[in-house]
């Protein structure tokens, strides 16, 4: 009598980090060559075209920022330089930063100062 293999629950959170980073990895390799087949290999942001041994320092960036949202059509993807890419993502973490100092229907302190706001008082102190 043969018995079916089941998947044993794992029990140990290294062996579930472990095993989510295999599966991430897939995904990614799958959107990855879907979206090398779908694009020129150049990179969105700065132009540099890539090929041969180089290709391996083009990434696809998630316009959405969701690794998940990977469509068939590639709507969510560009490829990007690993230079750039590493630039669009500091620039995201910068703006959310940004956005958790000010709050909510507040203005942007540095677009809040106005500094010829009482010129005309001091041009008349002058007079």
């Amino acid at each position: 009598m043969r018995t079916r293999k089941t998947r044993a629950t794992v029990s140990n959170p290294g062996e579930v980090l472990a095993e989510a980073k295999r599966n991430q990895e897939k995904r990614s390799t799958l959107y990855r060559d879907m979206a090398l087949k779908l694009f020129p290999h150049i990179c969105g942001r700065c132009g540099r075209e890539f090929s041969g041994r180089k290709l391996k320092e083009l990434t696809v960036h998630h316009k959405d920022h969701d690794h998940e949202n990977n469509p068939p059509d590639g709507s969510n993807w560009e490829l990007l330089c690993i230079y750039c890419h590493d630039m669009e993502h500091q620039r995201y973490l910068e703006k959310d930063d940004h956005e958790d100092q000010t709050r909510p229907g507040e203005r942007d302190p540095s677009s809040a100062y106005r500094p010829f706001a009482n010129l005309k008082d001091l041009l008349k102190d002058k007079e």
